[in-house]
């Protein structure tokens, strides 16, 4: 198949140019703020982090969910994903700024806390800064491992068409979901749950993991979407695509939701005093309206939209809930990260905007710039023509 056939369109370097424009002066203004409230920059920074990693990582979960599955709606969105797994070199350079920041972020990071608190001092050997880089470190390891060999079998079956790559993507992909799985649930302890460190969770990592994976493909359906509106995609994305990328977002979105209550139900329940003060944080001074707006928005509103089969195979309205979707994934971690750093209520810093605006605009930018190294499809995928039919079905 002819590989100059799905280029990416080339007005994708002015948005790959615009965004790094954007997240410049995003990280800019997150400047000037360190010099004004050095603690502010790095708990907020840490809040466009998570954010961005997650939907990185989101979108190396699914690609490897389809290489098991297999599918037409994971063709069509396969390069997209790729793409996305490629910025987590840039998500790893973005950590220094954490790695920095720890003492200003983690209250386990400071010696009088530490001494303060017999369970800390239970916990040292765990929450360590010297450990906790360490084990960050073997998480981008694995991560970027398999990000490494996912993309290169990718591009060999781009140039050669071997069908043995089929296999070789299935025989990663299963032990590489175990990985994933084990890797984003130790991180997210470090990095949001060990925020409180004296509370914790059983289901915390598993909550995250749905996060990721609903983030990233709100992301890829609303990009496709917007890159359907020209050649190649134009061509390519069909209702029967979309219906079936509508399907997989409902299913994430319910998922979402059956972690969030069970974590919940399950502590609320138990009513155990070292478990409780986390959700009291978050269910006063204002923060249980922003708990109550992801309930609205983040499951019953998609939920009930989603149920519908014309807004399924509506490319239109698809995009609008998937943006949606993206903006209620923000509000949630805003919701698990801030109330550990303002006790007296709900506060939103400028830095909290500008953080995450200035992080993705580097992340867009890396993105941009890695979809546009190759084609927009598989092109030598054997399963690709069966994909492509799907979509006139």
């Amino acid at each position: 198949m002819n590989q100059n056939l799905y280029d990416a369109p080339p007005e994708l370097e002015a948005v790959q140019r615009q965004c790094l424009r954007i997240g410049i002066a995003g990280m800019a203004v997150c400047v000037v703020g360190l010099f004004f409230s050095p603690a502010q920059f790095f708990r907020s920074y840490l809040l466009g982090y998570v954010f961005w990693t997650g939907i990185a990582l989101g979108c190396l979960a699914i690609v490897m969910v389809h290489h098991l599955s297999g599918g037409a709606w994971g063709l069509v969105i396969r390069r997209l994903l790729e793409s996305g797994t490629r910025t987590l070199p840039l998500m790893f350079m973005l950590f220094i700024p954490i790695a920095l920041g720890v003492q200003s972020i983690y209250s386990w990071a400071v010696s009088a806390n530490v001494a303060s608190s017999e369970l800390l001092q239970h916990k040292r050997p765990y929450l360590n800064i010297a450990f906790f880089l360490v084990r960050t470190i073997l998480y981008f390891a694995a991560w970027l491992a398999l990000t490494h060999y996912l993309n290169k079998w990718s591009e060999e079956q781009d140039r050669t068409a071997d069908r043995g790559l089929t296999r070789r993507f299935e025989n990663l992909s299963g032990p590489g979901l175990v990985l994933y799985g084990l890797t984003v649930t130790f991180a997210s302890v470090d990095w949001v749950m060990s925020l409180e460190p004296e509370w914790f969770s059983t289901i915390f990592g598993v909550l995250f993991m749905g996060g990721q994976a609903l983030s990233a493909i709100a992301f890829v359906i609303a990009l496709g979407v917007l890159l359907s509106r020209r050649e190649p995609f134009s061509s390519v994305i069909s209702p029967s695509h979309l219906h079936d990328l509508g399907k997989l977002m409902l299913a994430l979105v319910m998922l979402w939701a059956y972690f969030s209550f069970s974590q919940f139900l399950i502590i609320w329940s138990g009513n155990l005093p070292e478990e409780i003060p986390w959700y009291l944080h978050r269910t006063r001074g204002g923060w249980q309206w922003v708990g109550l707006t992801l309930i609205a928005f983040h499951f019953a509103a998609p939920f009930l939209l989603l149920l519908s089969r014309g807004v399924k195979r509506n490319a239109r309205m698809l995009a609008i809930v998937a943006v949606a979707v993206i903006v209620m994934r923000f509000v949630d971690l805003f919701w698990l990260i801030a109330p550990e750093f303002h006790d007296d209520g709900v506060s939103l810093h400028f830095m909290d905007l500008a953080a995450p605006i200035g992080i993705g605009g580097l992340w867009l930018a890396f993105f941009s710039q890695q979809l546009r190294t190759r084609p927009l499809l598989p092109v030598n995928d054997p399963y690709l023509e069966e994909a492509l039919s799907h979509g006139k079905e």
